[in-house]
């Protein structure tokens, strides 16, 4: 028992230490408003001249080139040509081969008045600098008017502000710098200019560009380069038309909102086998900062029908995909989504979320399990804490494994969300053959004990702990592809959130889902309430052994969609087998080896038949209904620019909340009458099965996983996203909105 509770007071340590975190943050500056890193003091004193003075703040520096400066009253004076110093040369992304000033610099302008005797001069003085250190930004022009007293002294230059500093957390949230003289945000680059490659085959490829709103992007400032494969070439890029717009830094230019498509042509691609396409761009947020150029690598596997993106600052590749497949940079680890909780609330949702897991069907099965457990311990207090505390050790560490493995995964720059593991044939095989073992255990074919964690020999020796332990991992692999309301935000927090944080959040989201048995462990009140053993327990295990059954046939229909007839047959067949073995290891417990063997190789033929089904090729997709439309980033962005509005369902054949919305909502003949009363599209995306496009979709949404329900509206903008629950009064009022 003393190991529990040291486990318990090192999880309120960790709890602690994770909740301290943003106090612990290191604070960064904010960027200093444009007169404070670039402060102008002029001096009028002497007569015939101006003196312009800067001084620049550490870390920033000034463009001699974008210095202009002209007689407001054109008609009062005469300018002559302003005098300046020469300045450190540069290349410089935005403007080519520049000077620039750091430290101090003046500009001398000598001037001729039309009146003599005129006491004052008004000048504009425009000006434009950048900060040359993370997060590296240049301003927009910036433009001071002044009114000189010629011949005053001039004023004692005041010394800038000093910068407020950041709130507190800002480095755990990864909280954009704000906009220089202004209360907007600025964001990441890889968030203000999502950026995507598309494998096309040996012919082509296309490149995608998705911005939030009021970000644009430069046609004639994106550069591609191929190398790596000798023969290989870019046919012309063809660009879609933009919208034309006068820019401060080029002047008439075309740029791009919302998103942009490109489609190139590849020459001399037959017989190579990789190449490197290296990708420049350049945008900036309307009326706001501009970036430097981003610079993307992307690599090709032409055989695999592969691309995979490696970011320069990161040095790390997104997730490889299949043919058709797009790779996305996912959001730096430790950038919380957008629009997210914060850690106090992603811990409350996920104790929350855990508890109403429990309520899930893909649960149930499980529960029924560990229902008999704690019945049959009714009279001994001490063995149902026992069976309380191994169960929840099992369910806390198997959410830690999985959560950490997405993040992790996730990290590295791949794509994995919660419940992906069920796109898997083999998994959902395996569990298909670990529910028929635990039907043929509580239906008396073989005596394991009422744990699944006794399956296993060396499980059995220990008196039961191992099979209440292993009980709680079955019951997380369960309930991944369940996704309980309040669950995905705290999920989608952990994602986005430190190492520490993430362990944290799928530790309480695990201790929700055993919370129940903990109370019925450790309060007596609670325990009393249990029916008293007895001879009634042996029918209710043979009764639960039929919802095992019944998993069983929903992950085979899973299968079916997966890989077709064939990889059900080779299921059954193996089913059969280790009912055949399950049952004379019953009947030869004490017979000769011989037995034994004959068990082992029952067992052997269940392998093969995994074997076998690993090597099936995915079932054709199958026909969907006529008002439906099949999920593609081509179709969505076609009906997008067409101006309908669109719900996009994505959904998959093992997610049961998917199907418990469907039945409620979405196969109903009501959301068909509302889909043609609003003029809307419904998009449908099948995740059964490894869809890097979907996976993409999730990521650009911070979803961890489905159901996701997306609205477009009408005439364009920002998808809005729907719960994971639906009603038809949710859907009903999202889509009348999109439609006007």
């Amino acid at each position: 028992m003393s190991q529990f509770f040291r486990l318990a007071r090192k999880l309120a340590a960790l709890s602690l230490i994770a909740l301290a975190f943003p106090a612990l943050a290191q604070n960064d500056d904010d960027l200093l408003p444009v007169t404070q890193a670039f402060h102008l003091t002029p001096d009028a004193s002497q007569p015939g001249v101006v003196k312009l003075h800067w001084k620049i703040a550490p870390d920033y520096y000034l463009y001699r080139g974008r210095i202009k400066i002209k007689a407001e009253d054109a008609g009062a004076a005469t300018l002559g040509e302003p005098a300046l110093p020469d300045g450190i040369k540069k290349h410089d992304e935005y403007l080519g081969d520049v000077e620039i000033y750091h430290g101090d610099v003046e500009a001398t302008v000598p001037y001729t008045l039309t009146d003599p005797a005129a006491k004052t001069l008004k000048l504009s003085v425009q000006y434009q600098g950048c900060h040359e250190v993370d997060p590296k930004i240049c301003y927009p022009p910036n433009t001071e008017h002044l009114s000189l007293t010629l011949g005053a002294a001039p004023a004692t230059p005041a010394a800038p502000a000093a910068p407020a500093a950041s709130p507190s957390g800002a480095s755990l949230l990864g909280a954009p710098a704000a906009l220089p003289g202004t209360d907007a945000q600025a964001l990441p680059a890889d968030r203000a200019f999502r950026f995507e490659a598309i494998a096309k085959g040996r012919n082509g490829l296309l490149l995608r560009w998705t911005m939030p709103k009021d970000y644009y992007l430069y046609r004639d400032k994106t550069t591609l380069a191929v190398s790596g494969a000798s023969g290989v070439s870019l046919g012309e890029p063809d660009w879609p038309s933009g919208v034309a717009h006068h820019d401060e830094h080029f002047g008439d230019t075309i740029v791009y909102f919302d998103q942009v498509e490109l489609p190139i042509p590849l020459i001399g691609a037959d017989k190579a086998k990789t190449f490197t396409l290296d990708v420049g761009y350049q945008g900036c947020l309307e009326n706001g900062i501009c970036y430097p150029v981003m610079n993307r690598q992307v690599k090709f596997d032409l055989d695999a029908g592969t691309a995979s993106i490696v970011t320069p600052a990161a040095a790390t590749a997104a997730a490889p995909t299949s043919a058709d497949d797009v790779a996305p940079t996912p959001p730096p680890p430790g950038a919380a989504a957008e629009g997210s909780v914060g850690i106090a609330a992603a811990l409350g949702l996920a104790l929350l979320g855990g508890l109403i897991l429990n309520l899930m069907p893909c649960v149930l099965p499980v529960l029924s399990l560990k229902a008999i457990t704690v019945l049959e311990s009714g009279e001994s207090p001490v063995e149902a804490r026992r069976h309380a505390l191994y169960y929840t050790a099992g369910v806390l560490v198997s959410f830690a494994a999985v959560g950490l493995a997405v993040v992790g995964i996730r990290a590295a720059g791949h794509a994995a969300n919660w419940g992906a593991q069920f796109q898997q044939p083999v998994l959902v095989a395996v569990l298909v053959y670990v529910m028929l073992a635990v039907g043929l255990s509580l239906s008396g074919v073989v005596n394991f004990g009422s744990s699944l964690g006794n399956v296993g020999s060396g499980l059995a020796s220990r008196s039961g702990r191992s099979g209440d332990f292993f009980t709680g991992v079955l019951a997380v692999v369960v309930a991944s592809p369940c996704t309980a309301p309040f669950m995905g935000s705290a999920i989608a927090y952990a994602f986005a959130a430190p190492m520490a944080v993430a362990l944290l959040i799928f530790l309480v989201l695990g201790l929700g889902l055993a919370l129940p048995f903990l109370v019925i462990g450790f309060v007596p009140a609670v325990a009393r309430l249990l029916p008293r053993p007895g001879r009634w327990m042996e029918t209710l295990k043979q009764a639960l052994a039929f919802p095992m059954y019944l998993t069983a046939v929903w992950l085979l229909w899973v299968l079916a969609k997966q890989r077709g007839a064939d990889a059900v047959g080779l299921v059954l067949v193996g089913a059969v087998m280790l009912s055949a073995a399950l049952w004379w290891f019953e009947r030869s417990r004490d017979r000769a080896t011989w037995s034994r063997v004959f068990v082992a190789l029952l067992a052997l033929g269940v392998a093969s038949q995994l074997y076998y089904l690993y090597r099936l090729p995915a079932a054709p997709m199958a026909a969907i209904a006529g008002d439906e439309v099949p999920y593609s980033p081509e179709k969505l962005a076609e009906l997008r620019k067409s101006g309908v509005p669109v719900l996009v369902d994505m959904t998959a054949d093992w997610c049961i909340t998917c199907k418990a919305n469907e039945k409620a909502v979405l196969d109903t003949d009501a959301f068909r009458a509302l889909l043609k009363r609003t003029g809307t599209v419904y998009m449908k995306g099948d995740w059964t099965d490894v869809n890097a496009p979907i996976a993409a979709f999730l990521e650009q949404y911070h979803s961890v996983g489905v159901p996701l329900y997306v609205v477009y509206p009408k005439g364009g903008g920002e998808g809005r996203k729907l719960s994971t629950v639906l009603t038809y009064d949710k859907v009903e009022t999202a889509l009348e909105a999109a439609a006007h």
